[in-house]
């Protein structure tokens, strides 16, 4: 007599890494809940059982996106050395993408641009940006940032993003290659930006 299948969390995590990959490789058009089970070698049923259809399963795929992102932000040790962790969280932000490439497209390349989020999405995906926020919001009281806390995040966060999303997306002129090093020195140049006296 067959074992039935195991639709577990190892198969949902499995369903929603092929999901990013279809919606970010092919667009929202090639994710049909069928090309989707034969992709991740497994059963509509599955699919539904899982997540019970494909509305729920982008809300999943959105959370997911967010989750892992946030986690990743949310892990990097906090040393009190405002530099060190600014960066740190830089770095962790480039590792994860270059480890997530899929979920980083959902998060950013605007595939689930007609997804209707919940609020409750909404507020879970901004709290992504709080342990730079509140490096930044450490580093502004102690002295040791010089500016206004939102301004500086955001011109931390957008520094970092856009180095990412070239490295990601390979539009680089010519040879051109973002490698962590230099992804280091421009997180790092921007940081010095807002340092108090000399950098």
């Amino acid at each position: 007599m067959a074992r039935p299948r195991v639709h577990d969390e190892n198969l949902r995590a499995r369903l929603l890494g092929h999901a990013g990959r279809l919606v970010t490789e092919n667009g929202m058009a090639a994710l049909s809940l069928r090309t989707l089970a034969a992709d991740a070698g497994t059963s509509t049923t599955a699919v539904y059982s899982l997540f019970g259809g494909k509305s729920e399963l982008l809300g999943a795929l959105f959370e997911e996106s967010f989750h892992s992102f946030g986690a990743a932000q949310r892990a990097v040790p906090v040393t009190g050395d405002v530099i060190v962790d600014l960066l740190a969280l830089g770095r962790a932000y480039w590792t994860w993408a270059q480890e997530h490439p899929h979920l980083y497209g959902v998060m950013f390349s605007q595939v689930l641009a007609d997804f209707a989020r919940t609020p409750e999405q909404l507020a879970a995906s901004a709290t992504t940006i709080e342990p730079l926020a509140g490096a930044v919001a450490a580093g502004v009281r102690s002295g040791v940032l010089v500016g206004d806390p939102f301004a500086i995040t955001f011109a931390i966060w957008a520094a970092v993003h856009g180095v990412v999303s070239l490295a990601m997306a390979g539009c680089l002129p010519g040879d051109m290659i973002i490698d962590e090093g230099l992804f280091t020195a421009t997180a790092a140049a921007t940081v010095r930006g807002f340092r108090a006296g000399p950098a």
